[in-house]
C-alpha cells in the first residue's frame, strides 16, 4: 500500500508539472501575441485596451472616452483621447504675432497718468467716459505716442539722486550710490546674473500664505514675461504669523516653487517672512496734514529716552518718529491682512503692490517712475471718488500720502478696506493724490460684469469671469462682438506636432536639478520620455480636429484686453484652466518663451535660466 502511494503521488507530481508547464506556455504565447502591435486585441476607440507595465507610464484599460493612463508624477488615473489631447492638439488655429506690443519703452519713459486717467475718466466731476472701457483700452493701445514720453536727459528717472530714491534699494547698493549705472555700462539680464539697471530698481510686491499653486506660477510666470528684469525686482511676502516656517518651507520643501529657485538664486525674487510690525517709521507731519494729531506736550521720555506725540506715535532719541501698535492691534483686522499688508509694505519700501491673482500684460515701469506716481483703480464704475480697489497700486516710500492712508487704516479701527480709506481721503480732500485709473487698465471686464457698461464690449467680451478659464468650442457666447481688427490667417491643422519633442529633447535633463521632489497634489508633468512611450504604444496619435473637446482657435495674446497693463482674474482660486481657453493660449506663449521658442510681446527672447512648463491637469489631458 505504502508502495502505491507513493507511486501516485508522484504521477500527480508530474500531471501538476506538466499542466504548469502548459500553462507557462499559453501564458508567455498570449504576451507575445499581445505585444506584437500588427496582432494586438483592439479597445472600444481603436488602441491596446490590455494591461501593461512599461517604464514609468502604466496603460491600465480602454473605453469610449479614451484609454486610462498611469504618469509617474501623479496619483490620480488619467484619460487621453488619442487623437486629441495636450500632447497632440495645435496651440493654435491662426498664425501669433507674439511680438505685438513692438519694442520695450526706453529704461526712463514715463507715462502721463492724468491723460491716461482723464481720457478714460472724463472730468473729476462728470465721470463722462468712466463706463466706456472699450474707448479706453483703444486709447492704450493706439496712443502710446501721446501718452508715452521721454523726459530731457537731465531730468530723467536715470539721473536722479539714488540716495533720494522713493523706494529701497534702487540702486542695488542700499541706496548709497551718487549716480546710478550709465546706460552704456548696464548689464542685461543672462543665465546667472540679473544683470544692472540704468535707473531706480523698482520693487514689485505680492503676499501670499501657505504652500505655492498654479495662482503664485502664473503670476509670477507672467511678471518674467513683461517686465523690465534687470530694473525690477519681485518680493514674495509670506505669512509668517500664520506660519513661522513659511519662508523655510517655500524654498526647501515646496514641490511647485522649486521651479522658481534658479530664480532665486539669481535674484529675481525675493521671499520675505511677513511679520506684522510692532512698529513702523514716520516722516514728521511737519505741515499737519496726515492725521497724526499731535499732543500740545509731548509725553515724559522713557527709560529709552521715547516719548509719545500722539497716539499710537512715539519719538526717539534721534528725533524719529515711529507708529507704535499693540498686540490687539497687531492681530485684530476687520478685513484681509492682504489688506494692511500693501499699504504697509509699499509705506516702508515704495514701489507697486500687485494681488496674487492679477496677471501682468504690459511693463508697468512707465507707470511707476513719474514723481508723483501714488495710484490704484476704480472699484467697479462706482461714481463715488473715494471708492478704490488696491489689487494694484504705487505709493513712494515714507511719503506723505503714504504715512496718512497707514495712519488713517490704524486710525479707523485697523480696517485697511480700499473703500474704507478712499472714503476717508475724499472726504480730507487728499484722494488727488491717489490717482484713481479707471477699471480698462488693470481689470478690464469689471464694468462689464457690473452691468455698468456703456459703448461697445471690450475684446475680448467677457460677461463672467469663469470665461477666461473655458476651452470647450462655443463656450464664450459672443467673445469677438467688437473685433474689428484685420482677418487671421489661418494655420494648418492636419500638420503633426512631433515637432515639439524635438524641442523638448533635452528638457528633461535640464529641469533635473530643479525638479520637483514629490508629485503635486493637483497637477503633473509628463516627461519626455513618458511622452515618446505614449507615442510609441498608439495611446497618442494623428490629432483629429473632430474628436477634439477643446479644439484649437484664433485666441491669441494679442487680442486679450490689447492695451491693458494687467488682466485681473477675482480670485477663481479653485478653477483649472481648459485646453485652448484664454489662460491656455497665455501658458502655452509663456512656455514658449521660456523654452526659447517664442518672442515676448516685445520681441525679447528669454536668457534666464531654464523654467519648467506648466503641468498638465490630470482631468484635462
Amino acid at each position: 500500500m505504502a508502495e502505491g502511494s507513493k507511486v501516485r503521488a508522484a504521477f500527480t507530481l508530474l500531471k501538476n508539472l506538466a499542466l504548469a508547464a502548459l500553462l507557462y506556455a499559453a501564458i508567455y504565447g498570449i504576451i507575445n501575441m499581445v505585444s506584437d502591435p500588427s496582432v494586438a486585441a483592439r479597445g472600444k476607440i481603436g488602441i491596446p485596451g490590455f494591461l501593461n507595465k512599461a517604464g514609468p507610464t502604466e496603460l491600465i484599460k480602454s473605453s469610449k472616452s479614451g484609454i486610462q493612463v498611469k504618469f509617474a508624477g501623479t496619483d490620480k488615473t488619467v484619460t487621453i483621447n488619442p487623437h486629441a489631447n495636450v500632447f497632440n492638439r495645435p496651440v493654435t488655429a491662426v498664425k501669433i504675432k507674439d511680438d505685438y506690443l513692438g519694442p520695450r519703452p526706453h529704461v526712463d519713459t514715463e507715462a502721463d497718468l492724468n491723460m491716461l486717467i482723464e481720457e478714460c475718466r472724463g472730468s473729476y466731476e462728470g465721470i463722462e467716459k468712466m463706463r466706456r472701457p472699450f474707448d479706453c483700452l483703444k486709447f492704450f493701445a493706439e496712443e502710446e505716442h501721446r501718452y508715452y514720453h521721454l523726459p530731457k536727459e537731465a531730468e530723467r528717472a536715470s539721473k536722479r539722486d539714488p540716495r533720494k530714491a522713493d523706494v529701497v534699494d534702487a540702486d542695488g547698493h542700499g541706496n548709497t550710490l551718487k549716480t546710478y549705472t550709465p546706460l552704456k555700462e548696464a548689464v542685461a539680464a543672462n543665465g546667472t546674473n540679473i544683470g544692472t539697471c540704468p535707473g531706480p530698481i523698482v520693487p514689485y510686491h505680492v503676499y501670499w500664505t501657505g504652500p505655492a499653486t498654479w495662482r503664485v506660477e502664473v503670476f509670477i510666470k507672467s511678471y518674467l514675461y513683461t517686465q523690465n528684469l534687470a530694473c525690477s525686482r519681485l518680493w514674495l511676502w509670506l505669512d509668517s504669523d500664520r506660519n513661522p516656517n513659511a519662508v523655510q518651507n517655500m524654498l526647501n520643501k515646496d514641490a511647485l516653487f522649486a521651479r522658481f529657485l534658479p530664480l532665486v538664486d539669481r535674484g529675481d525674487i525675493v521671499v520675505k517672512a511677513w511679520n506684522f510690525p510692532k512698529r513702523i517709521p514716520m516722516p514728521k507731519d511737519e505741515e499737519d496734514r496726515n492725521g497724526f494729531e499731535y499732543y500740545t506736550k509731548p509725553g515724559a521720555p522713557n527709560a529709552l529716552g521715547e516719548r509719545a506725540v500722539a497716539d499710537n506715535m512715539i519719538e526717539d532719541q534721534t528725533g524719529q518718529q515711529w507708529l507704535v501698535l499693540t498686540p490687539k492691534q497687531m492681530t485684530f483686522l476687520p478685513v484681509a491682512v492682504s489688506d494692511a499688508v500693501r499699504f504697509i509694505v509699499l509705506h516702508i519700501y515704495g514701489g507697486a503692490y500687485f494681488d496674487m491673482d492679477v496677471l501682468m500684460l504690459r511693463d508697468m515701469r512707465p507707470l511707476l517712475l513719474p514723481n508723483e506716481h501714488a495710484f490704484a483703480e476704480r472699484w467697479a464704475a462706482h461714481p463715488n471718488p473715494g471708492e478704490y480697489n488696491t489689487a494694484v497700486m504705487s505709493l513712494s516710500a515714507n511719503s506723505s500720502i503714504s504715512s496718512y492712508l497707514l495712519f488713517g487704516g490704524i486710525r479707523m479701527g485697523v480696517n485697511f478696506h480700499p473703500r474704507v480709506l478712499g472714503r476717508m481721503a475724499w472726504k480730507d480732500g487728499r484722494d488727488l493724490e491717489f490717482k484713481m485709473f479707471e477699471t480698462a487698465a488693470f481689470d478690464p471686464i469689471w464694468t462689464e460684469f457690473n452691468w455698468d457698461r456703456e459703448g461697445r464690449c471690450t475684446v475680448p467680451c467677457f460677461r463672467d469671469y469663469g470665461v477666461v478659464f473655458k476651452g470647450k468650442a462655443g463656450a464664450i457666447k459672443n467673445e469677438w462682438e467688437s473685433y474689428d481688427g484685420p482677418q487671421l490667417e489661418p494655420t494648418n491643422l492636419e500638420e503633426p506636432k512631433g515637432k515639439e519633442l524635438k524641442a523638448r529633447a533635452n528638457e528633461d535633463e535640464k529641469h533635473a536639478k530643479h525638479a520637483d521632489d514629490k508629485p503635486h497634489a493637483d497637477s503633473f508633468q509628463a516627461t519626455v520620455d513618458e511622452e515618446v512611450e505614449l507615442r510609441n504604444k498608439g495611446v497618442v496619435s494623428n490629432y483629429i480636429l473632430a474628436e477634439d473637446k477643446f479644439p484649437p482657435n484664433n485666441r491669441t495674446l494679442s487680442n486679450f484686453f490689447r492695451g491693458a497693463w494687467t488682466y485681473h482674474i477675482h480670485n477663481q482660486w479653485l478653477k483649472h484652466p481648459e485646453p485652448s481657453s484664454w489662460i491656455s493660449v497665455l501658458e502655452h506663449a509663456q512656455d514658449g518663451y521660456f523654452a526659447g521658442s517664442r518672442v515676448n510681446p516685445y520681441g525679447e527672447k528669454w536668457t534666464g535660466p531654464d523654467l519648467a512648463p506648466y503641468n498638465h491637469w490630470p482631468e484635462l489631458v
